[in-house]
């Protein structure tokens, strides 16, 4: 029998896909809200031929809005240059375990 999430109760320093978990709880919290409220929102991910990517783009009345989540909050991670040239008026976020609240609803 393969060894499952479910019911697997282990801290999360010896999980080794604890970045893909949390980026995938942040896109549902993300867009749970939105569904409640009934706001039209796009939820997309982005990703160019070279790899470069953004993990969720949210596009509300045309305003876009890119989320990259990591775990770690030491990442340095940087908007793509090719998502800054290519929408320039869109946002740019950065998510990690230490400043995700900010970017929930209540």
């Amino acid at each position: 029998m393969r060894n499952s999430l479910i019911r697997s109760f282990v801290p999360l320093s010896v999980l080794n896909d604890v970045g893909e978990l949390f980026e995938n709880w942040f896109v549902m919290e993300r867009i749970k809200p939105a569904n409640n409220h009934r706001r039209f929102t796009g939820f997309y991910f982005w990703r160019t031929h070279d790899q470069h990517e953004i993990d969720l783009v949210e596009d509300l009345d045309g305003r876009l809005m890119g989320f990259e989540c990591k775990w770690s909050p030491k990442s340095g991670v940087k908007a793509p240059k090719d998502w800054l040239q290519n929408y320039p008026d869109a946002d740019f976020e950065v998510v990690s375990r230490v400043n995700w609240t900010g970017f929930l609803e209540d």
